[in-house]
């Protein structure tokens, strides 16, 4: 369905916005192409949709992370195209019930010469430009200290040419499916394969040897953190065994980055979640070699510090002919700051800490906003 929806959005003026499924339905540097939608949104496509008389849902669940936990375009008239009927009458739309492709055309016709107004249009491409320019800003930056998940999605895509159009990225769980959703520039339909339903840990590496059977002839990266890792990575050993390459790239934050952060959103004092504040033994956090770790399993792997030894490391990785495993630290506070809308994670409403107070004022505003 993606040349209908692109003939769809060129006819009609409409811009557009991804979901995690839907990332790469339309190129990455299509002038109407807003860009990442929802929690983990761009904020092109975020303020688009707060003014939005109408949004057109298709083939999306409307799932929390999309919708903004159904706050971010509360204000809307909702079409829903969706071949699901469970999905097609989700939020009081008006019901689609068809396949996208024959939809898209179905509606093209009947909206005729219809068009968005100039306005608006202008207004969407110039929103498009400037995220356009932050995400090359964002992932552009090579000498920092301690690199974190926008640098190294930068990293990864400045080490081939072709990117865009051949790389599939692989990914699950964490900081680093927000972080792809708006920073890792695709042109092509499957270039993005995030299992984000579940969010499951654990799925990024044996998800990868799937996708590399299923498309030989394309890269597959599969981008895994530390926690990930270390809960399911025996697929390598597979990969060697069945002569299907990956370039596997390891962000080690020594923990989880993600849900520490998030205990601090939520006005908590981080615990547990990294191994400096980890309840631990006479023996201390384990130093773990992912590089040894790796060439004990037969492949070709190595550590990294910086964005410029990332890079080279890459370049290896792709020419190898075998499965090639980079890791590299990371920072586990920094996320990208730009974009993002209110997901609905619960605050208590009674504590002793003035951040859970605080936490909870925002959560109770956040829940007014959404559509009822």
């Amino acid at each position: 369905a993606t040349e209908t929806l692109r003939a769809f959005v060129e006819k009609h003026a409409v811009p557009v916005a991804e979901t995690q499924a839907g990332k790469g339905a339309l190129p990455w540097d299509h002038p109407l192409q807003q860009g990442a939608i929802g929690v983990t949104g761009s904020p092109a496509a975020n303020a688009l949709a707060r003014e939005a008389d109408v949004v057109l849902a298709v083939g999306t669940r409307l799932s929390d992370f999309t919708t903004g936990s159904h706050s971010l375009f509360a204000q809307a008239k909702l079409v829903n195209l969706n071949v699901n009927a469970f999905d097609a009458l989700k939020w009081r739309s008006v019901e689609l019930i068809a396949d996208a492709k024959a939809g898209l055309a179905q509606l093209s016709l009947a909206a005729g010469a219809w068009k968005s107004t100039t306005d608006w249009e202008t207004k969407a491409k110039k929103g498009a430009d400037a995220w356009r320019a932050d995400i090359e800003r964002i992932t552009g930056k090579r000498d920092v200290a301690l690199p974190y998940e926008g640098e190294v999605i930068g990293a990864v895509q400045r080490t081939a040419p072709d990117s865009a159009t051949r790389d599939i990225v692989v990914c699950a769980a964490g900081t680093l499916p927000a972080d792809l959703h708006k920073l890792w520039r695709t042109a092509a339909p499957g270039g993005y394969h995030m299992e984000y339903g579940y969010s499951c840990m654990g799925y990024e590496i044996a998800g990868g040897l799937g996708v590399k059977m299923a498309r030989p002839d394309r890269e597959v990266i599969v981008i895994v953190g530390d926690g990930s890792y270390l809960m399911l990575n025996s697929e390598i050993a597979t990969s060697l065994l069945l002569d299907q390459k990956l370039v596997i790239v390891v962000l080690d934050n020594h923990g989880y980055g993600c849900i520490n952060r998030l205990q601090q959103a939520c006005g908590g004092a981080p615990f547990n979640n990294l191994f400096a504040d980890s309840v631990q033994g006479r023996s201390g956090a384990p130093k773990i070699d992912f590089a040894a770790h790796a060439a004990a399993m037969g492949a070709l792997a190595e550590n990294v510090k910086t964005i410029r030894e990332l890079e080279a490391a890459l370049k290896r990785a792709r020419a190898a002919d075998r499965t090639y495993v980079v890791c590299v630290e990371t920072d586990p506070n920094r996320t990208t700051e730009e974009g993002g809308s209110w997901w609905e994670v619960a605050v208590p409403e009674v504590s002793d800490r003035e951040s859970v107070h605080k936490a909870r004022a925002a959560y109770e505003d956040g829940k007014r906003q959404q559509k009822s």
